[in-house]
């Protein structure tokens, strides 16, 4: 039997490496003019540090012409010479490192930007299916992971590059026949890189998935705390936890225990063939075809030609674990958005309230329908109240109305026309909602309550917390409408927080009202009170009440009995009570 936690492990298949690089590249060519002052500094540092041994091989052979025989100015020369090399190339490459770090940083917030943006944009399915803390793991930890990469491994790759070429060409120019010593040992590094790659990028992959999991358990759990408590489902939940927590040390260790072995594994391939180059160039030396100079600038150069495959082999893992997490975040940023608007889409201004559903089926799956046939009318300024067991629909019916999802078959009209024929926001701004599940946001009372009407004073605020009941509340409070609600309402009861949801509500003005369960997390004797308020701020809209509390619907004009996405029974409440049927059931079975 799944537990907490199993919710929203999602398959998602892996993108190409080459258009993950492709689309990471993209977002670091919008610095494209700082990017390329880095990496002229770059090549110039590389260039100031590629002459450097070159010099110094000079020095030598200026060096060792015997006694008697040394040219002091010269010696110096190169050696002031190699000295200026070296020190410049190390300043410019400090400010490479600076720099990239400061586009590393700018890239981050693109992306983050970039990915919050695509969430607002989600539909609400995307959310029913992946946990939150799997969607902040890829927001935060991801994103950290691809830019420092970024910022550092990006400037070590290209420059190495310009060292090996560099390097390279000066070992040809100085002895070929030393170049074949050591050329057995670079495509035995290549061939290994590219087989290591191929078997330890799967794993980085996986353990990015894995921490996402644990993120997304963790946050779970968290959010539920109080009620594991309550259930004493501590131990269950802490062994779970050790199982995720497992996994994920697992997949950590799996990566880097095989990453970490490609750096010695290179290093011992290029001393190999640093041992070949020593041994080659003792015996043309003795043959006298070079000499002390040359085969120290070889060595030299040699070293600086195997350093930065050594330095690429070292952080290869590094580069495999920036590609896994730009695979999770490229996926979100690649999944279905929202359905947008269809072409001619029209402005719904002021809506009179003609809400009809004709026909319609809709399930959250293909092959699990929750609505059949569903069919509905609510004239302009009427009450529907819809009643039924726990999962027969209710809430699925509000889903459809608002647009959170569409219908598979059928329709649904507002004013005679078809929704989809409406912007998607304009459609939106014409309800108001008060759900069950009330959310509040850190910020003062004021500004949650003013959340939905730009421009609202201090008096329309408070004209609606009176409404609602929660005025004399707010004013025993330290602060009044300025004391600020704490993350998620943390400091405040969950009455207090829905009472705070419904005055914001108030405060809207719209033409249509959805209230699902608006006032289960009140006392009765408020509740009672509240129903006086929300009788007068639903005159005149057409009002969708969903309600398990049958005696808070009596005096609605319509009442849909819904039993297994099918409406069974509707009318008002005499006539329903005097049928006798699953309405009459329903309300008996509250009060027997």
């Amino acid at each position: 039997m799944p537990g907490p936690g199993d919710r929203g492990k999602v398959k998602e298949k892996p993108k190409h490496a080459g258009r993950t690089l492709k689309r990471l590249l993209r977002y670091l060519m919008k610095y494209g003019w700082v990017v390329l002052v880095m990496l002229l500094c770059a090549f110039a540092s590389n260039i100031g540090n590629l002459l450097g041994p070159n010099y110094a091989g000079k020095a030598i052979t200026a060096a060792s012409k015997g006694a008697g025989q040394v040219n002091i100015d010269e010696v110096v020369h190169y050696g002031i010479l190699m000295l200026i090399a070296y020190v410049s190339g190390n300043i410019l490459s400090f400010f490479v490192n600076i720099g990239m770090m400061r586009v590393g940083r700018k890239v981050a917030r693109n992306m983050r930007r970039d990915v919050f943006n695509k969430l607002m944009e989600m539909p609400v399915g995307y959310f029913d299916r992946h946990l939150a803390g799997d969607i902040i793991s890829r927001v935060s930890y991801d994103i950290d992971v691809v830019c420092t990469s970024l910022s550092s491994d990006v400037v070590h790759i290209l420059t190495s590059f310009v060292t090996v070429v560099g390097s390279f060409i000066m070992m040809c120019i100085i002895s070929p026949p030393l170049v074949l010593c050591m050329v057995f040992t670079i495509p035995v590094s290549i061939f290994f890189t590219r087989y290591m790659g191929r078997r330890t990028r799967p794993l980085y992959r996986k353990r990015s998935a894995a921490y996402g999991e644990m993120n997304g358990f963790a946050e779970e759990m968290f959010a539920g705390q109080k009620t594991i408590l309550a259930y004493a489902h501590e131990d269950y939940v802490c062994d779970r936890f050790e199982e995720i927590n497992r996994n994920a040390a697992e997949a950590y260790r799996d990566a880097d225990s095989l990453g970490v072995t490609m750096g010695p594994t290179i290093g011992m391939i290029n001393n190999i063939g640093l041992a070949a180059i020593g041994l080659g160039g003792a015996a043309l030396y003795m043959k006298g075809i070079v000499g002390i100079g040359e085969i120290s600038s070889f060595i030299l150069y040699s070293r600086k030609f195997s350093g930065p495959i050594n330095e690429i082999s070292n952080i290869i893992n590094e580069i495999f674990s920036a590609l896994a997490a730009a695979e999770r975040v490229f996926q979100l940023l690649d999944e279905a958005e929202e359905a947008k608007d269809i072409a001619g889409a029209s402005l719904l201004e002021r809506a009179r309230g003609h809400v009809e559903a004709k026909d319609v089926h809709f399930g959250y799956l293909e092959n699990k329908i929750v609505l059949k046939d569903f069919n509905m009318k609510a004239e302009p300024g009427k009450t529907i109240a819809i009643v039924g067991h726990t999962g027969a629909g209710k809430t699925t019916i509000i889903n459809l109305l608002m647009r959170f999802y569409d219908v598979n078959e059928g329709a649904i009209f507002v004013d005679e026309k078809e929704v989809k024929a409406y912007t998607l926001q304009s459609l939106r701004k014409n309800y108001s909602m008060v759900l069950q599940d009330t959310w509040v946001f850190n910020g003062t009372i004021f500004d949650n309550i003013a959340y939905g009407k730009d421009g609202a004073t201090m008096e329309e605020v408070v004209e609606a917390a009176k409404a609602a009941y929660i005025h004399n509340y707010i004013m025993r409070l330290p602060k009044g409408y300025n004391t600020v609600i704490s993350e998620d309402g943390g400091n405040i009861s969950k009455g207090q927080k829905q009472l705070i949801t419904i005055a914001r509500a108030m405060l809207y003005d719209t033409s249509m009202l959805i209230l699902d369960e608006a006032t289960s997390n009140v006392d009765t004797a408020t509740e009672r009170k509240v129903q006086k308020a929300m009788r007068s701020l639903m005159a005149g809209k057409t009002s969708f009440i969903i309600a398990h509390r049958l005696s808070t619907i009596r005096n609605a004009d319509n009442i849909l009995v819904v039993e297994d996405g099918n409406v069974v029974e509707q009318g008002d409440h005499d006539g329903l009570m005097n049928r006798k049927g699953a309405y009459y059931a329903l309300y008996r079975s509250q009060f027997d």
